[in-house]
């Protein structure tokens, strides 16, 4: 590295612009070899600083999303369910239904890849940078009832039921629900 490479990584850092930093050098040579103008030098430059942050962005929400497993609609076998309706699921897959606020609920019997759906329709909002949370109702009983006994039961109901645009409860139906617990339950919610 010669001091002009130390002056513009020191720059990248104050500015916090950590792609670039890392990027410019192969950026820059790219574009001296295939004759590119300064402006569409910076604009890959840019354009891979914005990316990186996207990327961060995702990584962080698929962190707090708390999936067990990644799976995606392309995985799904619509052979073996064939009682899943193909075009409702790739309706659902445009995520519209976050954006309108929407609640679903998937219903069938057991082994019919429920879970499997969710978790691909999460890890798909999770990709467009929608703050998604999933947990299992027995999970999220738990956590509600630690909640309430440490009185935070609003922090918490904030934080993990009204933070997420999209929360995805799994394993509802195994839940046996007795006269305590509320009548109405939250199945997906965005």
């Amino acid at each position: 590295m010669n001091l002009q490479d130390d002056r513009i990584v020191s720059l990248c850092a104050a500015l916090q612009l950590d792609a670039v930093a890392s990027g410019y050098g192969a950026i820059a040579q790219a574009s001296a070899n295939e004759a590119v103008s300064f402006s569409d030098f910076l604009e890959r430059l840019l354009k891979s600083e914005l990316d990186a942050r996207h990327e961060r962005a995702r990584q962080t929400l698929l962190k707090l999303a708390t999936l067990p497993a990644i799976k995606t609609l392309e995985d799904y076998d619509f052979g073996f369910a064939t009682g899943v309706p193909k075009l409702q699921i790739q309706e659902l897959a445009t995520l519209a239904f976050v954006e309108r606020a929407e609640n679903v609920v998937l219903l069938g019997p057991s082994g019919t890849g429920k879970t499997h759906l969710a978790l691909a329709l999460a890890y798909r909002a999770v990709m467009a940078r929608i703050k998604t949370r999933f947990i299992t109702a027995a999970d999220l009983m738990l956590q509600l009832a630690a909640a309430h006994r440490k009185e935070q039961l609003t922090s918490y109901f904030n934080r993990a039921i009204l933070g997420p645009r999209l929360l995805v409860i799994d394993e509802l139906g195994y839940l046996p629900f007795g006269r305590k617990r509320p009548a109405r339950t939250v199945l997906i919610q965005s």
